[in-house]
């Protein structure tokens, strides 16, 4: 082993907290969310309000419709003159509507009072100015649009507040008016809306009220309009009506100073940032509609991916497997490396599965990197000379498999993990697909041993409907991107025409497995060569796991970014295999936590029906594609109970360790090749699932 080799491992480092930044940055989409969700979705859902529980006072009903003044039940009020109409329009500014009331008024040299939703002067600011630009005037329609009668103290000062701090930062201007929504003539006035009305009052609001749309635009009128096409046809109909001398706002009408005075700079800057939050929320929403739908397609797709080509590798044609009548049985000598690193719980059970196997002809040397337990010691008591033990200073895993494939005797080698179990088989059936010629490596079925708990659970679902399945189709398709270090054969030449091991990446499997590809090789799956592995027994130990296999997997796939380009087998694993990763290991997860915000969002805000509905459809495909997956690997159905559990913890924690990766690649940081704390537990599901019993349907 080199030194250098030595070194590199020795400046490795543990894996800092990137996934903080995501801990700070998810709250607050959430709280934009939120408050985007309050905005968007109290608009349409004030509709209605409380009955009046008691009459208007009779000074206001006997009042105009212009409220300057409350005192207790007293009102100071006033209302248009002859023949002066004061056109009002409630809700908007409309993208739609607003320009061409605007453009109506402008032929008719009218002007008219507008009075805003704080959301939609938000979203559209430009008609604010528009409107003051032609000499109307703005005023207050609340900021969603809520009932101020029936709003607590917080939501009635937020309503009036932010609608503005928005005319700030849109327009520089605060407006005295305001036009309680849900109101119109002064006798709507009542009950909480009363109430409302005197709490808006002493906090300097004029409450501008309207005439009844009969009255005679001769005796003075305040016209209520909304901003629709109705609106807009009734309008230009009374812009033409004789009676009316003079068309315009509601101060002017009633001779009051105009309602629009300038704000500070500071309270400008704040208004300017309430919208820039209230236009990301609008861009987020949108955005993450159409990343929903995407990502929904793509899941839903990869999944009858699947299940397609695990059908056609179920059906495929036996050229490349045993019994086809033109490969001969291979027999050949097989040479099997056991790396290991204080593995002293497994090795015993790994290296006398091995031995057991029903291949002839085999040597098992076990490389012992470094360990500080009795590994080695363990290894050397075995009584059986096809067993060798090397001892080497640690280097990692890379350099212990190196170590192995220059002491290696035979053309065939395969590579297991110190803590995985063979059946009996397995070896046997491993090496068959190395009679095709072309064929350099072969992926094994690592199935999980210790899978009694609700995490082991979890992982075997994991292994047998994702691993296992995914290797089905790469198979078909041709662009296998992992043979897993737990099981794995290969040719000896292939392996040196690659320059064996790479210690470039901590995925050594996969950096492995991608070279063999640009190398000419093809890389196939047997399925009936079983190996039972011991997963992590908890979240702390799968997540170190996880998150060394993701940023190993990141490592090859960039190192091995040019055969994208490449021609001929290379290729086309390349832009398959590649972007097969690229989309569902990297991308997808990278946006997961944001799209369950989001989804949190929409059972909130939208339609919490049709967002569990989605949902338990979602589910209900994986949890058929796992039925299938489960029946083509000879496995019971009784896991698949804990899978809609597993989409709330374990989904997360992977989601989790693909942002920590990337983060971690993008700053430059080397990890080391952590080691589980292993108990020896891989091969209890073996022994209870005799080979006899199992009825592998792949066969």
């Amino acid at each position: 082993m080199s030194g250098t080799a030595q070194r590199r491992h020795a400046r490795s480092r543990d894996p800092r907290g990137h996934w903080r930044l995501l801990a700070l940055t998810l709250p607050v989409i959430f709280v934009t969310l939120l408050f985007e969700g309050w905005t968007i979705h109290e608009v349409d859902a004030a509709k209605t309000r409380h009955p009046c529980t008691r009459p208007v006072p009779e000074s206001v009903d006997e009042s105009g419709p212009v409220l300057r003044g409350i005192d207790g039940d007293k009102v100071s009020s006033a209302a248009a003159p002859a023949r002066t109409v004061a056109l009002t329009f409630d809700g908007g500014p409309d993208p739609e509507w607003t320009p061409r009331l605007l453009d109506l008024l402008r032929e008719h040299h009218a002007h008219a009072t507008f009075f805003v939703f704080g959301t939609q002067a938000a979203r559209h600011p430009d008609l604010v100015r528009r409107i003051l630009d032609e000499g109307h005037e703005i005023g207050s329609n609340t900021y969603t649009g809520a009932d101020l009668g029936s709003s607590s103290r917080v939501r009635f000062g937020m309503e009036l507040g932010l609608t503005q701090k928005t005319l700030a930062g849109t327009a520089g201007i605060r407006t005295d008016l305001l036009r309680m929504p849900l109101t119109t003539e002064v006798d709507t006035l009542c009950g909480a809306e009363w109430q409302a009305a005197r709490k808006a009052a002493a906090d300097g609001y004029v409450l501008v009220a309207a005439n009844h749309p009969t009255r005679d635009p001769a005796h003075g009128l305040i016209r209520q309009f909304s901003q629709t096409e109705l609106a807009y046809d009734e309008a230009k109909k009374l812009l033409d009506d004789p009676r009316a001398d003079r068309f315009t706002t509601v101060t002017d009408a009633v001779g009051m100073p105009p309602a629009d005075t300038r704000v500070s700079t500071a309270e400008r800057w704040q208004g300017k940032v309430l919208n820039w939050a209230v236009a990301a929320g609008s861009t987020f929403t949108h955005v993450m509609n159409w990343v929903l739908v995407v990502a929904g397609a793509l899941g839903l797709l990869r999944l009858l991916s699947l299940v397609f080509f695990a059908r056609a590798h179920v059906r495929r044609l036996t050229r490349t497997r045993p019994g086809a009548p033109w490969l001969r049985e291979v027999n050949a000598p097989v040479t099997v490396l056991v790396p290991a690193y204080n593995e002293e719980a497994g090795i015993e059970s790994t290296v006398h599965s091995l031995l057991a196997s029903t291949h002839p002809y085999l040597e098992v040397i076990v490389i012992d990197d470094g360990s500080t337990d009795r590994t080695a010691d363990l290894a050397t008591w075995i009584d059986d000379p096809r067993v060798r033990v090397i001892r080497q200073p640690n280097s990692g895993k890379a350099a212990a498999l190196n170590t192995g494939l220059a002491n290696a005797s035979h053309d065939i080698v395969v590579m297991v993990d110190a803590d995985t179990v063979f059946e009996p088989d397995a070896l046997f059936r491993l090496v068959q697909p190395l009679a095709h010629p072309a064929v350099g490596a072969v992926s094994g079925n690592t199935k999980v041993g210790n899978r009694r708990g609700l995490l082991g659970r979890w992982q075997h679902l994991e292994y047998v409907f994702g691993f296992n399945l995914d290797r089905r189709m790469f198979e078909v398709l041709e662009c296998m991107p992992t043979v897993p270090g737990a099981i794995g054969a290969f040719r000896r030449d292939a392996l040196m025409g690659v320059g064996g091991v790479s210690e470039d990446t901590l995925a050594e499997d996969t950096d492995l497995t991608m070279a063999l590809w640009r190398a000419g090789w093809r890389v196939v799956y047997e399925e009936s060569a079983i190996a039972w592995t011991e997963v992590p027994t908890s979240l702390r130990q799968l997540w170190r796991q996880r998150y060394r296999w993701c940023y190993g997997t990141l490592q090859a796939m960039w190192k091995h970014r040019g055969a994208v380009v490449e021609v001929g087998a290379a290729g086309r694993f390349a832009r398959r295999g590649l972007s097969y990763l690229a989309v569902f290991q990297v991308v997808l997860p990278l946006l997961a936590p944001v799209v369950d915000l989001y989804a949190v969002y929409g059972a909130l805000f939208a339609d919490p029906l049709q967002a569990a509905g989605v949902w338990i459809a979602f589910l209900g495909v994986q949890l058929i594609c796992a039925a299938y997956a489960l029946r083509l690997d000879g496995e019971r159905l009784w896991a698949l109970w804990s899978m809609p559990f597993q989409l709330f913890v374990y989904r997360q924690l992977m989601y989790l360790v693909v942002i920590q990766s990337v983060f971690a690649l993008l700053l430059g940081t080397r990890l080391k090749w952590h080691r589980m704390q292993r108990s020896g537990t891989a091969a209890a599901q073996q022994l209870r699932n005799p080979v006899a019993e199992r009825q592998l349907s792949t066969r």
